[in-house]
């Protein structure tokens, strides 16, 4: 009778569990993020940058709302690998190659859907446009799925658009964007940081910091952030007719979406862990406990009795 009130406990999930929390996630994600660029390119259904950005970031936020309490929601191999590296304690590095391969997975899924979805409309797109799809110029195409540089979308395609920005500058700009979004989910989630003292809105916040990393940055590289969401429709692309055009890629540039990321994202957590989070530890002398990753979000899940709303 004591602990009638008390939260109820779960038992950890389990690595499959776990797994299918990834794949399900990473496929919301990308449905909503690459049906969103769908729907602006093949429709003009969306209008303007903002508009794909916030359908994106809301993807993101009802992605993580969906699967945190179960895998943590990385639903990106980038913020995998930051918190395998710096969060090893709660993701042990043995778990990389899995939530790698499931979140890839997904994302295969989601393109497969996509392609399925809004196949009958790419093929009216291409006729419009008098593109053929796999030769240069079908990135106007492609871009539904795979992301390119500079956007087609904004700057064409060919040797002129291609001169804008080279694979190594793709690179870099995804480096940084993937830093931003890394550092400011570590800082949303740290139980130590007050800023944000209700963390399940957490997943709000990261959906509208990626919202706002794609309205800056999607003009130079359509701001992918995340490796999984662009190979893995990337890999649909090849096999549904893009061929180089998508593996490849103009320039054999499609690394640059797999290493920039998985570059910046560690660097971004490296900035918090060592720049930020000791100066918030002295600013917050009561805060006992390490800061968290995503897989804490379960934990603000629970239901709150009223004896633990008023505990300092």
């Amino acid at each position: 009778m004591a602990n009638a009130h008390a939260p109820p406990q779960t038992a950890p999930a389990s690595p499959a569990k776990r797994c299918v929390a990834e794949a399900a996630g990473t496929f919301l994600l990308v449905l909503f993020g690459t049906g969103a660029v769908a729907s602006a390119v093949l429709t003009g259904a969306l209008v303007g940058l903002w508009q794909v950005a916030v359908v994106w970031g809301l993807g993101v936020t009802l992605a993580i709302y969906a699967t945190a309490a179960v895998s943590g929601a990385h639903l990106n191999p980038a913020v995998s690998l930051a918190f395998a590296i710096f969060r090893r304690d709660e993701f042990p590095a043995r778990r990389l190659p899995w939530y790698w391969a499931s979140q890839l997975a997904g994302a295969v899924l989601g393109g497969l859907v996509i392609l399925w979805v809004f196949g009958p409309f790419i093929v009216r797109f291409e006729k419009a446009n008098a593109l053929t799809r796999g030769a240069p110029g079908s990135e106007l195409s492609a871009m539904v799925f795979g992301e390119y540089f500079p956007n087609p979308a904004v700057f064409g395609t060919g040797p002129d658009a291609q001169s804008l920005i080279s694979p190594l500058g793709a690179a870099a700009v995804e480096a940084l964007g993937t830093a931003i979004l890394v550092l400011v989910i570590f800082a949303l989630v740290d139980r130590r940081n007050t800023s944000l003292p209700v963390k399940h809105l957490a997943p709000f916040f990261i959906g509208f910091t990626v919202a706002a990393l794609i309205s800056l940055f999607a003009p130079l590289t359509q701001a992918g952030w995340n490796p999984a969401r662009d190979f893995g429709p990337r890999i649909v692309a090849f096999f549904a007719g893009w061929s180089s055009v998508a593996i490849p890629g103009p320039s054999g540039g499609f690394w640059a979406y797999i290493v920039g990321p998985l570059v910046g994202g560690p660097i971004g957590a490296a900035i918090y862990e060592y720049l930020l989070r000791p100066r918030l530890y002295r600013a917050s002398p009561r805060a006992t406990r390490p800061g968290v990753s995503l897989h804490a979000v379960r934990r603000w899940q629970r239901p709150v009795t009223g004896a633990r709303r008023l505990r300092p």
